[in-house]
């Protein structure tokens, strides 16, 4: 009796309007760190053409979005919706997606440190940040309609 009281106060369980909120937080915040990891290398590129860099990473977002991360929130949101009861905090994605994030943030930090100039590394931040963020956005629409009903 006492574990499974112990193991209800370790468990951050919050209910699943609040994993979609949390859900739309997280990919809106990883978005916004990538856009901002791309402004700062184009703040400091000193050569002509910084409107094509920023032009190529918000045409890039278009796809990503449409293509890639839409998808992927849909589907979380259609997972979480039908959840009952209060669940884990950190259920806002699966445990596979959590390998997924480890991958993605490895490439990532590989590329930033690697001798691809930036230049070219802040169209694909810019475009993998804005289409994040879009796609945060569509978590965080279901979020406030659950919230509000």
């Amino acid at each position: 009796m006492k574990t499974k009281r112990l193991i209800e106060i370790l468990n951050p369980a919050v209910d699943k309007k609040y994993l979609v909120f949390i859900a739309g937080l997280m990919w809106c915040g990883v978005g916004i760190m990538l856009i901002s990891f791309a402004v700062s290398w184009l703040n400091h590129f000193k050569g002509n053409g910084i409107i094509f860099y920023y032009s190529a990473g918000i045409i890039a977002a278009i796809p990503i979005h449409f293509w890639g991360f839409l998808g992927l929130a849909e589907k979380n949101i259609n997972r979480i919706l039908p959840l009952r009861g209060k669940k884990c905090i950190f259920s806002f994605i699966t445990w596979k997606s959590y390998i997924i994030v480890i991958i993605m943030i490895s490439i990532g930090v590989t590329l930033r440190h690697s001798s691809i100039p930036k230049q070219y590394l802040s169209i694909l931040y810019n475009g993998i940040g804005l289409g994040l963020f879009l796609s945060g956005v569509v978590y965080l629409r279901q979020a406030f309609k659950l919230i509000n009903h």
